[in-house]
């Protein structure tokens, strides 16, 4: 039987996912509630990373690390295999994931009180870290076209034009699977250099990508790659968000340096030895795992939409990327806490609620179809359910 279709039992196990339902959706007993919420998959991880670690774990030291050379060429190399990307080892600096780098950037290049950028409906991060900082978090709404999303460059161009120090981008887009084209990624880049912004690009889901769609680097299209700071990670491409290892690519030499020293105020040691061991072995390891993990989402997705898409007043929105739905129910005319009501009262399903991702989405949910085929048709069966 393959990976892709043995179902784990992961309660039980400290899992966000399956063990904080209670706490997060205000139930008593979650027992017989599906989560299809947090954004990891219910699928084991590649056998080459677990013999990796076990290997690793052999050895009875586990001392202070270091992040070899090694470790640094295996994302390089993988980023231009898959990417076309050609970036330095020197530029890449280690850290437990793209949001805390995305926090320690905005620390570091902007100051309390600054305007910070982000698209709406967007990764609720992306709301709540400048704001937690102190920075004053500037939206920008992207307009709904054919059950997906497109740019609202007259908005874009007036908050930048706002004083504007940094802009979140998120390519591919979470929650609406939007792979944005190398046109929208070089007029982005275009603005932001003229406005003098720097742009942030979370590039986590760019390795889970539906052919036809192309992922294009933020860096491979900016004039001025030093305005460009670029998050990369194997945590959702090989379901290792647990290890906590990402990394930023910062071509800019003085910018490394401001980073770094924060990273030593901070008392940060960088990626502990398990990390170091799972992010190499999944990058020069790992494509053929990736491959079958793709023609699985494909037939999921593909199952979700046929099967949801039949429903009076539902309307799903296809990826182009990502392993998320963006479901909009605001056909059924519910409000966002009857919808919720009923998927989990009636159908025993957790999704995502639409304004968790900003106010812009409200009357949708958000539904993760990382896991195998029968859980995916159990929870369509519950979302059926829910509704009549």
């Amino acid at each position: 039987m393959s990976i892709f279709s043995t179902v784990l039992n992961r309660r039980n196990t400290y899992s966000a996912k399956w063990d904080m339902l209670e706490q997060v959706y205000s139930i008593n007993d979650a027992s017989e509630v599906l989560p299809m919420w947090v954004a990891d998959m219910d699928f084991a991880i590649p056998s080459v990373i677990i013999e990796a670690l076990q290997k690793r774990m052999e050895h009875p030291v586990f001392g202070y690390s270091m992040a070899p050379e090694e470790t640094k060429s295996s994302l390089t190399k993988w980023v231009a295999d898959k990417h076309q990307l050609t970036i330095e080892n020197e530029w890449i600096l280690f850290l437990h994931g793209v949001i805390p780098g995305i926090a320690e950037a905005i620390e570091a290049f902007t100051e309390v009180g600054d305007k910070v950028l982000i698209h709406t409906p967007v990764y609720p991060p992306f709301l709540s870290v400048p704001t937690n900082l102190g920075r004053e978090v500037v939206t920008s709404q992207l307009i709904e076209k054919d059950n997906s999303y497109e740019m609202d460059w007259e908005s874009f161009e007036d908050c930048l034009k706002n004083d504007v120090k940094a802009f979140i981008l998120c390519n591919p887009h979470n929650p609406g699977g939007k792979v944005w084209s190398k046109d929208d990624l070089r007029k982005i880049a275009t603005l932001c250099q003229q406005y003098n912004v720097l742009v942030l690009s979370d590039e986590i889901h760019s390795d889970l990508i539906f052919e036809p769609n192309i992922h294009t680097p933020m860096l491979n299209v900016a004039e001025d790659p030093n305005n460009i700071i670029t998050f990369f990670a194997p945590t959702k491409t090989f379901n290792l968000a647990g290890i906590q290892a990402a990394a930023m690519v910062v071509p800019d030499e003085q910018k490394r340096k401001v980073l770094d020293n924060l990273k030593m105020t901070r008392g940060f040691m960088g990626l502990n030895i398990f990390s170091l061991t799972a992010l190499q072995t999944a990058y020069e390891q790992g494509t053929p795992w990736l491959e079958e993990l793709l023609d699985v989402l494909t037939v999921n997705i593909d199952y979700v939409v046929e099967h949801l898409s039949k429903l009076e007043g539902i309307k799903v929105t296809k990826p182009e990327g990502t392993y998320l739905l963006w479901i909009d129910y605001r056909g059924t005319g519910l409000s966002e806490k009857e919808m919720m009501d009923r998927l989990l009262t009636v159908g025993k399903l957790a999704l995502e609620p639409g304004t968790k991702y900003g106010k812009a989405g409200d009357g949708f949910l958000r539904m993760n179809v990382a896991c195998p085929l029968s859980t995916v048709e159990d929870g369509v069966a519950r979302f059926v359910k829910s509704l009549q």
